[in-house]
């Protein structure tokens, strides 16, 4: 597993398949058939074993329109089968050893309180670079919360944009110099490798690769599965600086519905604040509050949101599929969807349905 094989322009947000030799929906079996993309989780010791659960539950969850499972999810631990310690009172029984990271498209590492030198000199144990060892050139790398450790020990990140839990930034970036460490983004997705902050975070994260790799319908049918929010940019803030508001306030959620519900349409400030009969100052200090974003961010992002489902799903020409998510004309559709995205409307449209036809075998 080494670092020279991750060169490669940088991306925030790509709409690209796994690096990986099957791409997003893996290929192989009798006669060509489509097998399901291989997710090897590695458990470490010290794992926190609600952040083991998250790849389980939200790729196990993706199915495609024939309710086929999308995703196989496997677990494996640097030795062979057995128990694996958590940083709760019991632990867990693996039944895959290192060797499993052979038959990764994507390898996802979780959090772990029990690092060792990883947390304190920046360094790999022996055991663990073994096991890493098996990890196949030019699969798919994904770090949740502090799991970003192993991945920079491992030098994968050296020169590439990463997160972790903002309270470990500081710490992280001071040990890995050579790691572009933003620690106030949810996670980054810098094509083959992908980190997320804290738990959370770690949810967001692989909703968005399931996007990523299926397009949006699949992921919101996970995150209905699962009661998350279907999609929060990477960019958005880990945590907002001002208290939570008190429940017994006024919210700006009928706001925000009534805004989701014409987004084609000019939409001012002042009437989203009348939604909930406050001043302009008032409802957007609350907005950012609740959401971590300002009001006009938060347009933005739902607006991205739309055109992107409509590119996937619909044949509407760019000048219309702008005007019914609410950028007004293509051009400032395209502006901000380069900005969000790294890429144009068409070449987002043509890249999905290109990944599209290959995960279906066309």
């Amino acid at each position: 597993m080494t670092s020279d094989r991750m060169s490669g322009p940088s991306t925030s947000s790509t709409p690209s398949g796994p690096s990986g030799p099957s791409g997003p929906g893996g290929a192989g079996g009798a006669g060509g058939a489509l097998r399901p993309h291989r997710v090897v989780v590695l458990a470490l010791d010290g794992l926190l074993p609600f952040e083991l659960g998250i790849p389980q539950r939200i790729f196990g969850l993706a199915r495609d329109e024939r309710r086929r499972p999308l995703y196989e999810v496997v677990t494996c631990s640097v030795r062979p089968p057995g128990p694996v310690a958590t940083d709760a009172d019991f632990a867990i029984m693996v039944g895959n050893g290192p060797e499993a990271l052979a038959t990764a498209d994507t390898v996802v590492v979780p959090a772990s309180y029990e690092l060792g030198p990883v947390h304190e000199q920046g360094v790999l144990t022996e055991e663990l670079a073994a096991a890493l060892a098996h990890v196949r050139p030019g699969t798919r790398l994904v770090a949740i919360c502090t799991g970003g450790y192993v991945l920079a020990a491992a030098g994968h990140l050296d020169g590439r944009p990463a997160t972790t839990h903002w309270a470990s930034a500081e710490h992280f970036q001071r040990l890995f110099p050579k790691v572009r460490v933003d620690p106030d983004v949810l996670f980054v997705d810098d094509g083959d490798v992908l980190t997320s902050a804290g738990v959370a975070a770690g949810i967001d994260l692989c909703v968005h690769i399931v996007r990523r790799d299926h397009g949006t319908a699949v992921a919101n049918e996970v995150a209905r599965r699962t009661v998350v929010p279907p999609h929060r940019d990477g960019g958005q803030a880990q945590y907002v600086a001002r208290p939570v508001p008190d429940p017994q306030q006024s919210s700006t959620t009928n706001a925000r519905a009534w805004a989701l519900g014409r987004l084609q349409e000019p939409i001012r400030l002042r009437d989203m604040a009348a939604q909930e009969s406050m001043s302009v100052r008032t409802f957007t200090r609350r907005f950012r509050e609740e959401a971590g974003v300002s009001p006009g961010q938060w347009l933005t992002q739902q607006r991205v949101e739309r055109a992107r489902q409509l590119l996937e799903s619909t044949a509407l020409s760019v000048d219309q599929v702008a005007r019914d998510a609410g950028f007004g004309t293509a051009q400032s559709m395209r502006q901000h969807l380069q900005a969000a995205l790294g890429v144009t409307p068409t070449a987002y449209r043509r890249t999905f349905r290109a990944e599209l036809s290959t995960a279906c075998g066309e």
